[in-house]
């Protein structure tokens, strides 16, 4: 496991005025606590932050923070913020570590190999899980969890269990819990515009009678009763 050395100060004062001042300054505001020692405000660069929560091991790296009161812990990143819009840090919270006892982390999962499920069988890989829970010595935390999936195929998923972990690391996520698993592409048929019936079609298509001709035979039956008429 990685380690990176953090350079922090304590800092007075508390509340957002406060926190404005120092992120103004170049200064990311934290808390360092844990261990059953007292809570510590603390300034840092958050240059050195970002670069422990970027770097392979994330935020799993083990920082030793020292600090310019002359004390140096070994910490983990256990929470940060982010500003939303620019990306930028926010605040930090460090939590000292005991390098002799056992952890409870989030690990990173990597799917490797083809699975023939996708190759031959056209589905899509998909995670279930991103990460999962490990406990382990701080030193012995692996930086991802590699998850075979060369024998996968569509509808067969690949649980928790079947994950390979070194030596020293037990996973405690629930062992039937899916990590990857590969599904079918679903595909979506339009169905054809239905047809008007034969009848209302053709009733339409048919051209209505004129009331002109009904109307000229009506006109011709009155004319021939009135010329009968004059005749008796």
């Amino acid at each position: 496991m990685a380690r990176m050395v953090i350079e922090a100060e304590p800092r007075t004062g508390d509340g957002k005025n406060v926190a404005r001042r120092l992120r103004a300054a170049g200064r990311l505001p934290g808390v360092l606590y844990g261990a059953n020692k007292q809570t510590i405000p603390v300034a840092l660069d958050p240059k050195q932050l970002r670069a422990a929560l970027e770097s392979q091991t994330g935020h799993n790296t083990i920082l030793t923070v020292n600090l310019k009161d002359g004390e140096s812990a070994s910490a983990m990143v256990v929470d940060w913020q982010y500003e939303p819009l620019k990306g930028t840090l926010l605040h930090v919270d460090l939590k000292r570590i005991a390098l002799d006892q056992v952890l409870r982390v989030a690990v990173p999962v990597l799917a490797v190999g083809e699975a023939p499920g996708v190759k031959t069988q056209g589905g899509i890989l998909e995670y279930v899980l991103r990460e999962v829970e490990v406990e382990c010595l701080p030193a012995d935390i692996p930086d991802r969890l590699e998850a075979d999936v060369g024998n996968l195929l569509i509808g067969a998923p690949l649980r928790a269990k079947d994950l390979k972990v070194p030596q020293g690391v037990r996973i405690t996520t629930d062992p039937e819990q899916s990590v990857v698993h590969v599904v079918a592409l679903k595909i979506v048929e339009e169905k054809p515009a239905e047809a008007a019936p034969v009848e209302e079609a053709a009733a339409e298509a048919a051209p209505a009678e004129p009331e002109v001709i009904k109307k000229g035979k009506a006109e011709k039956q009155e004319e021939g009763a009135a010329e009968e008429g004059k005749k008796k």
